[in-house]
């Protein structure tokens, strides 16, 4: 925050939107601001609609008097849109600045027919969302895309990713700007790009674990990749490439999707698991080929994923012991009991009894959906940020 007595309407605005300060007099004492500068930043925020009248509060005085009016973020003034791609297969979604889910839409869309053509048809699906939610495309403010590979967050492209041919160093967030104000006649808003573990992690991580200031979570479908979460942001690494634990190389022979042999997704992916079970004359192509083999209770399938699990275990005590997390999630199409319990086996037995002493090892809270709400919150964060909020208020003129 700004120099005490310094604090802007955007820095006020996130003092309410977290709850640390959330009546007028609180933020008086929070900022050191007198109490007509906090009417007059405050008032720029109640102009764009920002922010809104709650209930009373408390009231601490032993006097008496009236209680304070609360203030609150006022999620209705906009909407956000997101999608998360897999390699087959896309989910999209109308959500509010909370997070709530207004409509949503899943289907196929093959990332290897490429970003031109599966960034056209998420132009459209979002202008079918927004009517289905009862939505203008006005009221966006932001879309937020999740993509299975490397991404560097400052550019928005991403970078050499091995399952998204086509794909590298390609202009998406212009593409998809284009693709949505195309669709819906709207001005493009900003897009924001990351890896699908990231935000699935940075989801996951908000709406069930927001305490816990070290989160781990490994997606294991197409392929694998893991997402950091460390005091409530998400770790990149310089360019993007923190987390990409399936090119960690394990000592198989197996070919790899990106060239070599012997990484981990090699060996312990979906796509893995279903080259296996093929080969045992078991129809599987893919993941969620395996993942339906699975709630079908398949004894193949299931001591398959019971192996793969133990040879990322084996990989995860590494990631334990260097980033002593809090919570250990596994997610994606293999993340059931039987994957789960050969993590656990071979995590407890590799890993240092100190750095599991107080992990919680669990599977997903938010299923299929949490790709897309942590686009949304991606999207939410960067809009609201402080440092942002200024040129947006003068942008409405306000």
């Amino acid at each position: 925050m700004s120099a005490r007595g310094q604090a802007s309407s955007g820095e006020l605005l996130e003092l309410v939107r977290s709850g640390r300060a959330v009546t007028r007099g609180a933020l008086q004492q929070a900022t050191g601001l007198s109490r007509a500068t906090v009417g007059q930043r405050l008032d720029r925020l109640f102009r764009a609609g920002w922010l809104r009248e709650g209930a009373g509060g408390p009231v601490d005085s032993p006097l008496g008097g009236r209680p304070s009016i609360t203030l609150e973020f006022d999620d209705a003034h906009a909407v956000v849109l997101a999608a998360d791609l897999e390699t087959r297969h896309a989910r999209a979604a109308v959500l509010t600045l909370t997070g709530e889910i207004l409509a949503e839409h899943g289907g196929t869309l093959v990332v290897e027919d490429g970003p031109e053509a599966v960034l056209g048809d998420l132009g459209r699906w979002f202008a079918e969302l927004l009517v289905k939610a009862g939505r203008q495309a006005g009221e966006v403010c932001g879309i937020g895309l999740a993509v299975p590979g490397p991404v560097d967050s400052v550019t928005g492209r991403v970078v050499q990713p091995p399952i998204m041919p086509g794909w590298d160093g390609y202009d998406i967030t212009g593409r998809l700007a284009r693709a949505f104000a195309e669709e819906t006649g709207a001005a493009p808003v900003p897009v924001l790009v990351d890896n699908d573990a990231n935000l699935m992690a940075y989801g996951e991580q908000r709406t069930g674990y927001p305490e816990c200031s070290a989160f781990v979570l490994v997606k294991v479908s197409t392929g694998i990749g893991a997402g950091v979460v460390v005091d409530g942001s998400v770790y990149r690494g310089i360019d993007g490439g923190a987390g990409d634990i399936g090119h960690i190389r394990v000592g198989a022979d197996a070919l790899c999707r990106c060239g070599s042999h012997g990484c981990l997704a090699a060996v312990a992916s979906g796509r893995a698991v279903a080259r296996r079970l093929a080969a045992d004359g078991v129809p599987a192509a893919s993941g969620s080929d395996v993942r339906d083999l699975l709630a079908a209770g398949h004894p193949g399938a299931a001591a398959l994923a019971r192996e793969a699990g133990r040879q990322v275990g084996d990989v995860l005590a590494t990631v334990v012991t260097l980033l002593n997390p809090g919570v250990l999630m596994i997610a994606g199409d293999l993340a059931g009991t039987p994957f789960l319990t050969g993590v656990r086996e071979l995590l407890y037995q590799r890993a240092l009894p100190r750095s599991t002493a107080h992990l919680d090892v669990v599977t997903s809270r938010l299923g299929e959906r949490a790709g897309l709400i942590g686009a949304g919150a991606l999207v939410v964060e960067h809009l609201y940020a402080p440092e942002r909020v200024e040129d947006r208020l003068v942008a409405l003129g306000v």
